[in-house]
């Protein structure tokens, strides 16, 4: 690998996550630069992109992929495919955050089988996704997941409404759904991409366990996961502090950052 040639990064949606990731690579990160930023409201991007020390270009979602190597969504999940396909079908890399999405569309994994592309799936704001996929390399038995979250991360969530279920006003915590990854993903889309992201890195989406509190008394997410395998039985736990925006946590801006470098860098630590 040839590190003379620096990486194109486009970023499409320039929301918590999108505005750091941008904001870090016009600073400047080692075999990478910003290349390009596609969002639905140009003006909403106006104040974030005239702050930049090297200007780039605002396009549209179909023509990133003509500005960047490696495309990160941090878009609404509806977005992934109209951001990915593009990018995949040109044989380039797409990072995808809301991973939740792909369930549904996992013929994305076969176009970039057939272009040469490649889906990336960053760590996020989960932790020990190396430790599952080792383990994924033998049996793995089972895989539980127990997330317990502020309110105001949870509030809105199409499983909440549809079955007429408010935390507005609990005052202790209250179990609010207990399913599979797969049923997770389409109550909560834009709160537990990371439960999607263990069902991937693990035993897939239906036999990948979730529980999901609303705790009023709480200021970050939590997640606590057992895995049982032949080869570990392992738990592990974090708790994230959130962004300007609830349902995100600032390690998954982070978690990009690091999984673009790693891209580049001479040395990688990790699976």
């Amino acid at each position: 690998m040839s590190f003379e040639k620096e990486l194109r990064v486009g970023v499409a949606g320039l929301g918590a996550v999108g505005k750091t990731l941008v904001r870090s690579l016009d600073a400047g990160i080692f075999g990478l630069k910003l290349g390009a930023v596609a969002v639905r409201d140009p003006g909403k991007a106006a104040e974030t992109m005239a702050a930049l020390k090297t200007p780039v270009p605002v396009v549209a979602i179909a023509d990133l992929a003509e500005y960047a190597d490696v495309v990160v969504e941090c878009a609404p999940a509806e977005l992934v495919p109209d951001i990915a396909e593009p990018v995949l079908r040109a044989g380039k890399t797409v990072i995808v955050l809301s991973v939740g999405a792909l369930l549904d569309r996992m013929d994305l994994v076969e176009t970039a089988r057939r272009y040469g592309g490649q889906i990336i799936v960053p760590t996020g704001a989960l932790l020990g996704l190396d430790a599952v996929t080792a383990a994924a390399e033998g049996k793995i038995n089972s895989v539980r997941m127990v997330t317990r979250k502020p309110v105001r991360g949870l509030v809105g969530a199409p499983f909440l409404v549809e079955n007429k279920i408010n935390i507005d006003d609990i005052t202790s915590p209250v179990q609010i759904f207990a399913g599979t990854a797969r049923e997770a993903a389409k109550g909560f889309p834009a709160n537990l991409n990371v439960v999607v992201a263990l069902a991937l890195a693990g035993i897939g989406p239906d036999l990948t366990q979730l529980e999901i509190w609303a705790d009023p008394a709480l200021t970050r997410n939590t997640h606590v996961i057992e895995v049982d395998s032949d080869a570990a039985s392992f738990s592990m736990s974090i708790q994230n502090i959130p962004t300007e925006n609830p349902k995100t946590g600032r390690i998954t801006a982070q978690s990009v950052l690091a999984a673009l470098r790693k891209l580049r860098s001479p040395i990688r630590v990790g699976t």
